[in-house]
C-alpha cells in the first residue's frame, strides 16, 4: 500500500475517529517526514484557551506512527507495532494550526531490519516537533516505539 494523505485520513476516520473529531490531519508524506496538523478550535481546546495536550499527543505520535507503518509495509513479513513510553515538552501555548513533524527515519529503518533478522522485539525513539504558524516551536514529543517480528 502506498501511503497518501488521503488514505491515512480515511483510516484515522474509521480506525482513531477520536483524533479525526478533534482535526488531526495527515497533510504530507515522504520517505524521510511525516507532517500532521491540527488546528486549535472549540473541540481542541482547554480551559486555558490553547489546544489541550492529548490531542496535540494524538498530533505528535500519528507523525511518528505513520512512518512506522510506511517502514513496516515495505516488509515481507509481518511486524507488531506499540507505544511504549513517551516524553512530552511544551513550550508554548498552541494555538492557531501546529503542524507536527517527524524525521527520525533512520533509527527507524535500523529497528524494523533488526527485528527481521533477529525476530526479537527492538525499540526506537522517534521525535516529533510541534511548531505553530509564527514558526515557533510549542511542543516536542518522543515515542518510543517496540517493533517486533511475528
Amino acid at each position: 500500500m502506498k501511503f497518501t494523505p488521503r488514505k491515512v485520513n480515511a483510516y484515522i476516520f474509521f480506525k482513531l475517529p477520536s483524533a479525526w473529531w478533534c482535526g488531526v490531519r495527515l497533510v504530507a508524506i515522504t520517505n524521510t517526514r511525516a507532517e500532521v496538523k491540527v488546528r486549535y478550535g472549540f473541540i481542541n481546546k482547554n480551559p486555558f484557551k490553547s489546544m489541550y495536550f492529548a490531542v496535540q499527543a494524538m498530533a505528535a505520535e500519528l507523525s511518528t506512527g505513520v512512518l512506522v507503518m510506511q517502514e513496516i509495509t515495505k516488509k515481507s513479513e509481518k511486524i507488531s507495532m506499540l507505544v511504549k513510553e513517551n516524553k512530552a515538552e511544551f513550550t508554548k501555548k498552541a494555538k492557531g494550526v501546529i503542524t507536527f513533524s517527524c524525521t527520525d527515519v533512520d533509527a527507524l529503518r535500523e529497528a524494523v531490519n533488526k527485528a527481521v533478522i533477529t525476530k526479537q522485539g527492538q525499540t526506537c525513539w522517534l521525535n516529533a516537533v510541534g511548531i505553530d504558524e509564527g514558526g515557533d516551536q510549542v511542543a516536542n514529543f518522543s515515542f518510543k516505539w517496540t517493533l517486533k517480528s511475528k
